[in-house]
């Protein structure tokens, strides 16, 4: 059983008013930018380019008429991405939260715990430690 597959006709008013909803979500992200969301400037960033890219993958590219293997390979892959910046976001989010870390290498914390441990107490040190 042969199936033939030919290019699927996208009736126009769909293409102007998918293309009215990309000109309104673009506008939509200029104008958000302009206020401080917080936390929540990224997640409200990624939804609106989601939501960009999908309308675009399905009614431009054809996606929602073509083959389903196709469709289940976009979604993996994007599942994947979906993953991958999750991590990233994780490490950006807890980035400078170690309290042991210092600017010095460890040479130099060696040679300066060596200094310390060859001077003489000094009078501020004795009256500090009261």
């Amino acid at each position: 059983m042969s199936q033939e597959h030919g290019h699927h006709i996208v009736p126009v008013k769909l293409l102007v008013t998918v293309f009215g909803a990309l000109v309104f979500l673009t506008v939509l992200t200029v104008v958000l930018a302009q206020f401080h969301f917080g936390a929540l400037e990224v997640p409200i960033a990624l939804a609106i380019a989601l939501t960009k890219a999908v309308l675009v993958v399905t009614i431009f590219m054809a996606l929602k008429w073509d083959n389903k293997v196709n469709a289940t390979i976009l979604a993996v892959g994007t599942l994947f991405v979906i993953v991958f910046i999750s991590f990233i976001l994780l490490d950006t989010e807890f980035r400078g939260d170690l309290s042991n870390t210092t600017k010095m290498t460890i040479m130099e914390q060696e040679r300066a715990e060596q200094a310390l441990e060859g001077r003489e107490p000094s009078r501020s040190d004795i009256s500090f430690n009261r």
